[in-house]
């Protein structure tokens, strides 16, 4: 991994390395608002370079304040090394340019990270619907996402049958198993 770190230092403006636990890398790209381009320098760089020839996946996390944490997590198989590269974009303009060119196997990934989170991919071959109906409204990952179920019956609070008001019968108490005794004699 020392070799990766220098190739990926070697390149402005690819991105900060780390290296975590389990001999992954991580590789952190700026997002700014006028050289989106970083992304997709790193994701080339890590295919070619340093032979990332796996595309594993790609989603995103909601941070409230911060913005969505995209990463993309590609493998060189042979011997197995794993590189996760990340990056963030804000929650106003959540715009990244489309992986597909760089791994064809991204365009399903991107389809489920717009339809789950909003995260627009530029250049992306087809944005269509993957999970929810076309009808469906919002991007249920996100965590100002209101969930219809909680609006339309409220969480009685109760954790277990029984422990409200309402009359439920209690469940059936569960005693520990006993423990096998040693008899003495020849079976």
């Amino acid at each position: 991994m020392p070799d990766e770190r220098r190739r990926l230092a070697a390149r402005p403006g690819r991105g900060t390395v780390r290296y975590g636990g389990h001999g992954r890398g991580v590789v952190r790209t700026p997002h700014r608002r006028r050289t989106p381009t970083t992304w997709l320098a790193a994701l080339r760089t890590a295919r070619d370079d340093l032979g990332c020839t796996y595309f594993d996946w790609l989603s995103a996390v909601d941070e409230p304040g911060t913005g969505f944490r995209v990463a993309a997590h590609v493998v060189v198989l042979s011997p197995v090394r794993r590189l996760l590269v990340r990056t963030t974009v804000p929650h106003e303009t959540p715009v990244l340019p489309t992986a597909v060119d760089v791994y064809a196997g991204a365009a399903w990934h991107e389809r489920e990270t717009h339809e789950m989170f909003g995260v627009d991919f530029e250049g992306h071959p087809g944005l269509d619907h993957l999970l929810l109906p076309e009808s469906f409204e919002g991007h249920p990952l996100r965590k100002d996402f209101v969930l219809a179920a909680r609006v339309a019956k409220a969480w009685p609070g109760a954790k277990e049958p029984g422990e409200s008001d309402h009359g439920a019968p209690k469940r059936r108490q569960m005693l520990p198993q006993a423990s096998p005794t040693r008899t003495s004699g020849a079976r």
